[in-house]
């Protein structure tokens, strides 16, 4: 169980729902990180054949919540990847309740540990979501109701960290760095803002990924992912400062200059990559 007393509250109301085998707490809270207005994400775990029942669901949520009309959506309906679940409040708290498959995050842990990824497009992902982020949710979740063990036995395959994910995700992302900055380079001289701002979050999301990936660790959200990346042992010299320049750069048209810069926070990567 658990000694906040939200989630001593909550996790015997859903753990008595038809169909979930095994609750976790993910996110900033799980990892400790968490401030106050942080979110409580949760995880509801499920076997294959064996899915929630979502009108039991309905039912427990509705004397939880502090507006009793909640949309619990069913399996599947946010894609295969989000699943489906609900967005709460509760105690004055947002909680979000996300669905995974035991058997599909069973089979994607399989997938990274072999150096298999794939990369999806997904609302609220704005570069994508990168398979291993099932992974990477397992291994850093806590469990909360893990009466059968399933949770205790993924978590047991994401440690230590697989050197072929580490090279999948480095050979996946690093060279679309460089490409995403020639692409905007492309359209400088028509100035199109909107374009050379989207290539060169690209460029960042691929250089957290690449820098993730040499530390051994698993990223799981774009959110922090660069200011989380500046604090590795193994990291680009001042990361933090240097992507803040960038986007002043850009926010002030100074596209050239900006584009410059992540070329040289390219080439700084490549340096590490070769010594790494």
């Amino acid at each position: 169980m658990s000694d906040d007393p939200l989630l001593a509250r909550i996790i015997p109301v859903l753990a008595a729902v038809p169909g979930v085998a095994a609750i976790v707490l993910g996110g900033s809270r799980a990892r400790g990180t968490a401030h106050d207005a942080s979110d409580t994400d949760i995880g509801l775990y499920y076997r294959d054949g064996a899915a929630p029942d979502i009108d039991r669901l309905r039912e427990a949520v509705t004397d939880l919540v502090d507006d009793p009309v909640a949309h619990v959506t069913p399996v599947g309906e946010w894609g295969p990847w989000i699943v489906g679940g609900a967005w709460l409040t509760i105690g004055g708290r947002k909680v979000d309740l996300l669905y995974r498959s035991i058997d599909q995050v069973s089979a994607v842990i399989d997938a990274c540990r072999n150096g298999e990824i794939s990369m999806h497009y997904q609302p609220g992902h704005p570069h994508g979501l990168c398979s291993a982020i099932w992974m990477g949710e397992v291994a850093l979740c806590r469990a909360l109701h893990d009466p059968d063990g399933l949770v205790a036995a993924l978590k047991a395959r994401t440690a230590p960290y697989p050197p072929a994910l580490r090279d999948a995700l480095v050979r996946r992302f690093q060279w679309e760095v460089l490409f995403s900055i020639e692409n905007a380079e492309l359209v400088l001289l028509r100035g199109d803002s909107t374009h050379i701002a989207g290539c060169a979050y690209r460029a960042l999301a691929c250089i957290a990924q690449v820098l993730f990936a040499l530390n051994g660790a698993y990223l799981i959200n774009e959110k922090g992912a660069l200011a989380q990346a500046a604090n590795f042992p193994v990291t680009v010299r001042e990361l933090s400062g240097r992507v803040a320049e960038i986007w002043q750069q850009i926010g002030a048209a100074e596209h050239a200059a900006a584009l410059q810069m992540l070329r040289v926070l390219e080439s700084d990567l490549q340096t590490i990559c070769r010594v790494s």
